[in-house]
């Protein structure tokens, strides 16, 4: 994988390519015949309150992950105004947010969009798309879902219902550095909580690829030292390996993500779980469009 360096506002990159495919696929739906049968569906799963702040202290639970930069607050912002303002427009738009707070203020996002139908559903994501995609009658539906969260809360699980459906295409910011890479410690492995996380996130053992063991000579015999060999990079092609083994087709060029001290932080994957000739071409537009800009 080729690192993506850039300075500047990370979230407007971001948040630019995603916009740029939701334009194309909208406009497949609204020109080809046999698409017209679907109803479409855009979710975004950690939705925020649909506009971006600029702040100069950051997020309460920012030190957790270490983001100590004003950047932390900013990466949900404006997700569901931008899917709003895409034209043609989905069907339908489903916004799932757990904080009261950002579910009003997705209520009054809503009013300025009146004649579309909007669904704002306050829950836990992971719980809320696994249920829906259960439900779904994916026959006669298509959606794009967009996880776009703080940090480790997208449980592997929720990927494999999603995967399941073979009818949605899927964008998930992977928390490369600011939540996986953390957790995986120097000179030892991580703590049983920590990696429990870390099999939630990945979802599967994820110890063989990250550390080796080697005995070292010491005046009292020899010595097992635990070494972490998990660079970003071999973190981030350990997560889209474990993309393909559900995905029908999953980009080779995921988007590595930089905080303002160039930092990697995210990688923007795209994957598609619909059939063969759909998925390839989902695949190919996601790829042209995150190698440009």
């Amino acid at each position: 994988m080729t690192k993506h360096v850039f300075g500047g506002d990370w979230t407007t990159d971001k948040l630019e390519r995603v916009r740029k495919y939701l334009c194309a696929y909208t406009n497949i739906f609204r020109v080809n015949k046999r698409a017209r049968y679907f109803t479409t569906t855009y979710v975004d799963a950690f939705a925020g309150g649909g506009y971006r702040e600029e702040r100069t202290q950051p997020a309460a639970d920012a030190e957790l992950w270490g983001i100590n930069d004003r950047d932390a607050d900013t990466f949900r912002k404006g997700s569901a105004r931008m899917a709003l303002e895409v034209d043609p427009t989905f069907d339908h738009y489903l916004f799932i947010e757990r904080s009261q707070q950002r579910v009003t203020e997705l209520e009054q996002l809503a009013e300025e969009f009146k004649g579309r139908s909007i669904q704002i559903v306050q829950a836990e994501a992971n719980t809320y798309i696994k249920s829906w995609c259960a439900q779904m009658n994916w026959s006669n539906n298509r959606a794009v879902v967009f996880l776009d969260p703080y940090g480790m809360q997208v449980d592997w699980a929720t990927l494999e219902a999603i995967a399941r459906t073979k009818a949605v295409d899927l964008w998930d910011l992977f928390p490369v550095g600011v939540g996986v890479n953390r957790m995986l410690t120097q000179g030892k492995k991580p703590p049983d909580p920590w990696a429990r996380t870390l099999t939630r996130v990945l979802g599967t053992d994820w110890e063989d690829a990250f550390y080796s063991e080697r005995s070292e000579p010491t005046l009292f015999g020899d010595e097992s030292i635990t070494e972490k060999r998990a660079s970003f990079e071999a973190i981030a092609t350990f997560f889209n390996e474990r993309l393909k083994s559900i995905f029908a087709r999953v980009a080779r060029n995921p988007l590595w993500l930089e905080n303002s001290t160039h930092s990697p932080i995210y990688l923007l994957c795209f994957a598609a779980s619909g059939n063969a000739r759909v998925a390839r071409l989902a695949v190919k537009i996601a790829e042209d469009i995150l190698g440009k800009l």
